[in-house]
């Protein structure tokens, strides 16, 4: 569950301090405001989305930050973000320097500004609760720790992360929204195909194929079944007393063994098993 206080924990300068990576400042926003950098932030800047929706800028690029997806940002990058839609837009964040944060970044291949997506079981998406955890638990006398969560944050961001950082990927992502919209209250239907999927958009299946493919590197109908698996799981852990049957037809799925089949394969365990565990 998302926690709903706000939590900030700030380091402190972080010029004075000679570790490879150092950590300004992480924290939670449960609901985050409007932000408008015109001269950019003065060291390095990630943001991501844990709940919700948001929208950001940077120069002529307008990009969208929907869950399982972040914005890495450079010193002194203008920029400026707010929520997309009246909704609540929920974020973790991380400002960071060091005296070899540059060097470190440059041999990952993230010296630029650049726009992340990753796949909702990956360790990113829980990465920075499970750091503001830890430091809520530990004596870290000299920001040891952090330094350290810091750059394994920045290794797993590399492993992980699918780097989305072109005008035209961005241009894609907006404009599926509206279909990315519709599938979130459509994924219990289980007629639904791929000319329902391309109609939403008035477009032929090969173009939406073709999209989805140049955007997050999957078919339409392959998505929107990873869609129907994180909302299983939802599903799985906030109702109990629900049956693996039940949840099956929820989201979509006719055939129950279909549906533990689709959910092993993509999530190494059964949808029991992922029950019991977490």
């Amino acid at each position: 569950m998302i926690e709903s206080a706000t939590r900030r924990i700030v380091f402190g300068h972080v010029s004075g301090q000679q570790l490879p990576v150092t950590l300004e400042s992480m924290g939670y926003n449960p609901d985050q405001e409007k932000v408008s950098r015109p001269d950019g932030y003065h060291v390095y800047h990630w943001l991501q989305t844990a709940q919700g929706e948001g929208v950001i800028h940077i120069e002529d690029k307008r990009l969208t930050l929907p869950e399982g997806s972040g914005m890495l940002l450079l010193p002194g990058t203008p920029h400026r973000y707010e929520a997309l839609t009246a909704g609540t837009w929920r974020t973790y964040y991380l400002t960071f320097a060091g005296s070899s944060a540059g060097h470190i970044l440059e041999s990952l291949d993230m010296h630029t500004d650049a726009f992340y997506r990753w796949e909702s079981e990956a360790p990113l998406t829980g990465m920075l609760k499970e750091m503001l955890d830890r430091h809520d638990s530990a004596a870290d006398m000299f920001n040891l720790g952090v330094s350290a969560d810091a750059y394994r944050f920045l290794l797993t961001l590399n492993k992980y992360g699918h780097l989305h950082n072109n005008t035209s990927i961005s241009r894609n992502v907006d404009k599926l929204q509206p279909l990315l919209k519709w599938m979130e209250s459509r994924y219990g239907d289980p007629e639904i195909g791929l000319s329902d999927l391309a109609s939403q958009l008035d477009v032929s299946g090969r173009y939406l194929n073709s999209l989805f493919l140049q955007t997050f590197g999957l078919s339409p109908y392959a998505y929107f079944v990873r869609l129907r698996i994180r909302k299983s799981k939802e599903l799985l852990l906030g109702y109990p007393d629900l049956t693996v049957k039940e949840i099956s037809r929820h989201v979509g799925f006719r055939d129950v063994s279909h549906f533990v089949a689709t959910f092993r394969r993509q999530s190494g365990v059964t949808p029991e098993q992922f029950r019991r565990l977490h």
